[in-house]
């Protein structure tokens, strides 16, 4: 293990296209969604344990949710949960995480990543992280790992790359595309030139925090002029003036898209980034109807390719249904078609509107 080596796990969403199950007072990376006995989060710290050392593993999530962390990961000292006072997107996180890293550490390289990630071969997965933690140890590079694709998703970032490597398994980024439509998806995978954007990152802090200061030099001085207090009793006050002054970008918008030192790994190591109930149902076990089942006491009577999830002591009774979405919590229960699944989002905002906060 490298005492220099850092991993930041991101936290701070609300899974909002997991609702009913995920809610605003406990989202979707504090869940068991696929019922194996271990949450989102849990998953994700023990995927870097092995090869990161446990002090050098930090969480920034919403401050709201500090305890959940501490409670899911004892493992992991309390002063590396780190609550931000409100939510920004992506490259706040990461500039508050580098700022504070690089006054501890100068040397330290870092490792960004998802919490709600599902990698099913964490050996292969370790491995890339061990390579690109390697590459930018030596070049003021920063290090992206795309998914080889397998069919034309239209709900995951495209990363398009020069097809000779720079060493290795190291290849030049080209172009990053957002959310391509079913068409566009098609031409990327047929050219043989783009992977999926696993959105988690690898680079030395010393040289993000120049990105920073070059394509968001706003934000960079904000956390500049702030950072002395960081690592001490003064940090959480300095985050309250700092933060309502910061843009909501993503570090992909911000950074990524724009600097010319961008490079990517193509991996395979069984990756989906788990955002809708559809994602969930690829990864779940299905009986020989094509149901994935999450619950104790559910019984299929003539259903086919639906995703169920009901509390563990409740007995659930499905007849009739094909490809739908059901999913029992409490106090809300949710049947969806599968291929509306985009629209729960819409439903949320309705339940808010005729319901207020309750359910949410």
């Amino acid at each position: 293990m490298n005492k220099n080596n850092y991993v930041v796990i991101m936290a701070g969403g609300i899974g909002s296209r997991f609702w009913p199950m995920s809610r605003t007072n406990y989202p979707k990376q504090f869940l068991d969604i696929l019922n194996t006995g271990k949450t989102l989060i849990q998953w994700t710290f023990e995927r870097f344990a092995p090869f990161i050392p446990l002090e050098n593993i930090y969480v920034v999530t919403s401050q709201e949710y500090t305890s959940i962390v501490a409670e899911q990961l004892p493992e992991i000292p309390y002063k590396n949960i780190l609550g931000e006072p409100s939510r920004k997107n992506t490259a706040p996180c990461i500039a508050y995480i580098s700022f504070k890293l690089y006054q501890k550490d100068p040397k330290a390289s870092l490792i960004v990543a998802p919490a709600d990630h599902i990698i099913l071969d964490n050996k292969g997965f370790n491995k890339v992280c061990v390579e690109a933690l390697s590459f930018v140890n030596k070049y003021n590079a920063f290090i992206t790992l795309g998914i080889k694709p397998t069919y034309p998703n239209t709900g995951y970032g495209y990363i398009q790359y020069e097809q000779h490597a720079i060493m290795d398994s190291v290849y030049k980024v080209k172009t990053f595309t957002e959310k391509p439509n079913l068409e566009l998806a098609k031409t990327f995978i047929t050219s043989g030139e783009f992977l999926w954007n696993a959105g988690i990152f690898v680079w030395q802090v010393k040289n993000i925090l120049t990105a920073f200061e070059k394509y968001l030099p706003e934000m960079y001085e904000l956390f500049a002029s702030e950072m002395d207090k960081f690592n001490t009793d003064e940090e959480e006050e300095s985050l309250k003036e700092i933060y309502p002054l910061c843009t909501n970008i993503s570090i992909d918008f911000g950074i990524m898209e724009k600097a010319d030192n961008v490079y990517v790994i193509p991996s395979s190591f069984g990756w989906s980034d788990l955002g809708t109930w559809n994602s969930a149902y690829e990864n779940l076990e299905k009986d020989h109807l094509g149901n994935a089942i999450a619950g104790d006491n559910v019984l299929i009577v003539d259903a086919t390719r639906c995703i169920v999830h009901a509390p563990k002591e409740k007995l659930m009774v499905l007849q009739g249904l094909d490809d739908f979405i059901l999913v029992d919590t409490n106090d809300v229960l949710l049947v969806c078609k599968k291929d509306k699944e985009q629209e729960i989002k819409e439903y949320v905002t309705e339940v808010k509107r005729n319901k207020g906060d309750k359910f949410l």
